[in-house]
């Protein structure tokens, strides 16, 4: 019998046209687009559908949109698999993903968890525009050869460092532009195979977004969490909790320290999970947990 845990996707999965199918099938998904626009105070469902590209790519509008198109994905796996929903024993998600996964395993009601969504998003927008920066993917290097980069990069007052751990092979750092160019440049003098900026606002999961955090923080303050029915790995540690305090103090490091994905996958690996579900946009993850342990079974449910 598999050990099946569901993977929920990251801000740049996002597409537009996605949750259009579902939103057009299925009842359950339009009342949660429906339901988020009123919340929102815009059409979150014509954006997604619609575009345009540029607005939905940006910060302020991804984090909501792809909350709702991966619950959305829940929905649609309920529908034709329920069998599946109900067997699901685990759950991640990609730094915004996380808060999609405690949605599904019941920490956060969904209103609640797109409120804190939505204010994140804008928290981390504000805090993007307040210091040019951004984020590299550096492809084909380890790890501690790449600290030794950001280490070698980094002018005194300027921060540059590993802001993801996706899978061997693949970690992105994030800092002030400057930082990031020449960390880019020192990358393929090092053998990267390719360094590639990001098509994000600003270098998140570093402490570039400290003033994020105080709105996050009142964010969750006003919003119930409860302990997960099943277990939601943090993106901080790499492991699951149960106290609703101490989820919230997770959620608020979360956007100011490095996402540890790999180390996340292989905690579920190591519980015994076999059977995985990439539940939303994209098909990232299902890409990175390959890198990790090609012998995983993983599907997408794209929304």
């Amino acid at each position: 019998m598999s050990k099946i845990a569901f993977l929920f996707p990251g801000q740049g999965a996002q597409s537009v046209g996605m949750g259009r199918e579902l939103y057009d099938a299925l009842p359950a998904a339009r009342q949660l687009f429906d339901r988020a626009g009123e919340i929102l105070g815009y059409d979150l469902a014509k954006l997604c559908f619609e575009g345009p590209a540029s607005e939905l790519d940006s910060t302020v509008r991804s984090q909501p949109a792809l909350f709702v198109c991966s619950l959305a994905a829940v929905e649609k796996l309920r529908a034709e698999q329920p069998e599946v929903v109900l067997a699901c024993e685990g759950g991640a998600g990609l730094s915004l993903g996380e808060y999609s996964a405690l949605v599904f395993a019941g920490a956060l009601s969904f209103e609640d968890g797109l409120r804190v969504v939505a204010k994140r998003g804008e928290a981390m927008q504000a805090a993007a525009d307040a210091q040019p920066s951004g984020m590299v993917s550096l492809l084909g290097l380890p790890l501690d050869t790449i600290e030794t980069i950001c280490g070698e990069c980094r002018d005194p007052g300027e921060v540059l460092q590993v802001a993801n751990h996706l899978c061997p092979g693949n970690i992105v750092v994030s800092g002030h532009n400057a930082a990031c160019e020449r960390a880019a440049e020192a990358g393929l003098k090092a053998g990267a195979m390719k360094a590639i900026p990001l098509a994000v606002a600003g270098a998140f999961h570093t402490p570039l977004m400290d003033p994020a955090v105080a709105d996050l923080r009142e964010a969750l303050a006003n919003v119930t969490l409860k302990s997960p029915e099943i277990p939601v790995v943090s993106n901080v540690d790499a492991r699951p909790h149960d106290d609703p305090d101490e989820i919230r103090d997770l959620l608020c490091r979360q956007v100011v320290s490095p996402v540890r994905w790999e180390d996340s996958m292989r905690y579920l690996l190591e519980q015994g999970y076999d059977q995985f579900y990439e539940v939303g946009p994209g098909r990232v993850l299902r890409g990175l947990l390959k890198r990790i342990d090609r012998s995983a079974g993983c599907e997408g449910v794209i929304s």
